[in-house]
C-alpha cells in the first residue's frame, strides 16, 4: 500500500500577502520597534542628508534605524548579516520596506550616525 502524503509542490506559485504589514503576527517585535523609532525625533539624522538631489539618494534614516535596533534586539550585528537577513527574514523584509540596503550602506551608516545610535 502506498504512502499518502500531504501535498508538496515547490514550484508551487505562492499570493503572499500584499501588505507587508500582514507577513507578521500581531504583537511581533519588529512592530515594537517600528513604533518606537517612529516617534523618536530623528532630525539629527535628516539634518546630515539636507540638499540631497535625484542621484545617490541615501536610503530614509528610520529605515536604516529600525533595520539595525531590530538586529541588535535579535542578536544580529554583523552588516553582512543584517544585509542577508533583508533577503532572508520576513521581519526585517516588513522593516525595510522592500529596500534593500548592501553590507558596506549599513556599516557607513552605523559609523556615520555611531553618535544619534548611542
Amino acid at each position: 500500500m502506498p504512502t499518502s502524503y500531504l501535498p508538496y509542490e515547490p514550484q508551487q506559485q505562492m499570493l503572499l500577502p500584499h501588505a507587508l504589514q500582514d507577513w507578521l503576527p500581531e504583537g511581533h517585535l519588529a512592530y515594537y520597534i517600528s513604533d518606537t523609532v517612529d516617534s523618536l525625533d530623528l532630525s539629527s539624522f535628516h539634518a546630515r542628508y539636507a540638499g540631497g538631489g535625484p542621484r545617490n539618494q541615501p536610503f530614509h534614516p528610520a529605515m536604516m534605524v529600525k533595520v539595525l535596533v531590530y538586529g541588535y534586539a535579535t542578536g544580529v550585528f554583523s552588516s553582512r548579516k543584517l544585509a542577508r537577513k533583508l533577503h532572508e527574514d520576513i521581519a526585517f523584509r516588513v522593516l525595510a520596506a522592500g529596500n534593500y540596503p548592501a553590507h558596506r550602506t549599513l556599516c557607513d551608516f552605523r559609523a556615520f550616525h555611531l553618535k544619534e545610535l548611542s
